[in-house]
């Protein structure tokens, strides 16, 4: 039983002891502690420390806290090690998914060095061969190991198969039922199989009405079959629907983790996903391209507004309302476009619902509009606004949210059908070009109603 103490009590008792390499000390700390718990402390740690760290540990516990890592701390401890450790040392004793993202972590020379010092070449292969898939499609995300049976086998002959294959299976979630050319038949549950009689025929107890992916099916889409039927594991098929790999729900959620993580950044204006601790440049790097589009939406504000300096000049009162209309269209916009993004990733939104999708939106914004516009409405005659601008601020408020929020929802639309992360139009993307608009909407009906 794990002792639960703070990571940052965790840290003050181990630091002194690696800053002078007491591993007896260090080891008698972390006898009791989870794998999990103890990577927490390898962000506050050096390299050396934390090679020094996985060195002195029981090489299935040192695994482990490697496996548990963050990408990019595994991505900074493996440059501190030659391809030949990590393959004697890492690579051998993880799953073959586990083993793939580490390789994917290293440049590509350095990945097939790795490969070329690990012991068993089939297992040498699988990883080969897993490479060639990106990581965010079922290949990429799949595993080879797993329990495997033939489907005119007996349900003796089954057991035995089982016993020797879960050897190499850390968890054995279902079992899969092949014909002799390795096309997948059905999955059969261990419960069925401890039921059945020893004599009975696999196939008969076999479950034929089974999910499965293609290797090239997208991570999404692995996510959204096992939300959907409830799984824990999924079969990973080829064209020839011959049995490749397995999937596991820990390694969905990993992979919706992650996306999530640069829906988020994206959201925010970044370019590429980062964290607080990676290099000034690269932080500087990942955030500049977006402010460089705000800033050239910035100007484009600014030079609509000088084209209506002389209806400023007429009615100063104009400019007080600028900063309003702009950031309630950018809100409404980023709204309807969240709404419309959420739809897009867990697959609600078919194509056939996009025109009442739209009506609804209409409508709602209708409502917001009309609630808002009555509320600044009031606000002006409080303050003694005059009535003229007064109503023109309330229309262009009602047809600002209107607008940005059908701009809202068919962005991520459009987005989506070029292949573009539709998570990119609820960021600084639709909230600069309702600004625009919003005040471009706002000074023309100015022009139009008030003739400033």
């Amino acid at each position: 039983m794990s002792t639960q103490i703070s990571e940052k009590e965790l840290l003050l008792r181990l630091k002194p002891l690696l800053e002078i390499s007491d591993a007896d000390a260090a080891l008698e700390i972390l006898e009791e502690y989870r794998p999990e718990d103890i990577a927490e402390i390898f962000w506050d740690i050096e390299l050396d420390e934390a090679k020094f760290l996985i060195k002195i540990l029981d090489k299935l516990k040192a695994v482990e806290i490697i496996r548990s890592l963050d990408p990019d701390l595994q991505e900074r401890l493996f440059k501190g090690y030659e391809p030949r450790e990590i393959a004697e040392d890492v690579v051998s004793y993880l799953d073959s998914d586990d083993s793939v993202d580490i390789l994917n972590l290293l440049p590509t020379r350095k990945a097939e060095d790795v490969l070329s010092y690990i012991d068993d070449q089939d297992y040498a292969k699988n990883l080969a061969a897993m490479l060639h898939y990106d990581d965010d499609i079922a290949g990429g995300l799949m595993a080879k190991e797993l329990v495997q049976v033939k489907h005119n086998w007996t349900v003796s002959q089954c057991i035995e198969e089982i016993r020797q294959q879960a050897e190499e299976v850390d968890s054995v979630h279902a079992v899969y039922v092949t014909d002799e050319k390795n096309v997948l038949k059905g999955v059969v549950s261990l419960k069925d199989i401890v039921l059945a009689k020893a004599h009975t025929s696999v196939i008969e107890i076999t479950n034929t009405e089974f999910i499965a992916v293609n290797a090239y099916a997208t991570g999404e889409e692995v996510a959204r079959l096992m939300n959907k039927y409830d799984l824990i594991t999924i079969p990973v098929i080829d064209s020839m629907n011959r049995l490749i790999g397995r999937i596991t729900i820990d390694d969905v959620v990993d992979f919706i983790k992650e996306e999530a993580d640069k829906d988020f950044q994206l959201q925010a204006g970044l370019s590429e996903s980062v964290e607080s601790e990676d290099k000034v440049l690269i932080l500087s790097r990942a955030r500049l391209p977006w402010l460089m589009v705000g800033l050239i939406g910035g100007l484009g504000s600014s030079m609509l507004v000088s084209n209506f300096e002389m209806d400023i000049k007429g009615l100063p009162q104009m400019a007080f309302f600028m900063p309003v209309v702009a950031a309630m269209g950018g809100n409404a916009g980023v709204q309807s476009s969240a709404i419309i993004v959420q739809g897009l990733a867990n697959n609600t939104l078919k194509s056939k619902n996009i025109l009442p999708k739209l009506g609804k939106e209409f409508t709602v914004s209708l409502i917001n509009g009309l609630v808002c516009s009555a509320l600044l409405l009031m606000f002006n005659v409080l303050v003694g606004h005059g009535y003229d601008l007064s109503m023109v601020v309330s229309i262009a408020l009602i047809t600002v949210i209107i607008f940005a929020s059908l701009l809202g929802t068919i962005t991520p639309l459009i987005l989506e059908r070029f292949k573009v992360d539709p998570a990119l139009a609820t960021g600084p993307f639709i909230t600069t070009t309702n600004d625009v608009i919003g005040l471009g909407v706002y000074f023309t009906l100015g022009r139009l109603l008030l003739g400033a």
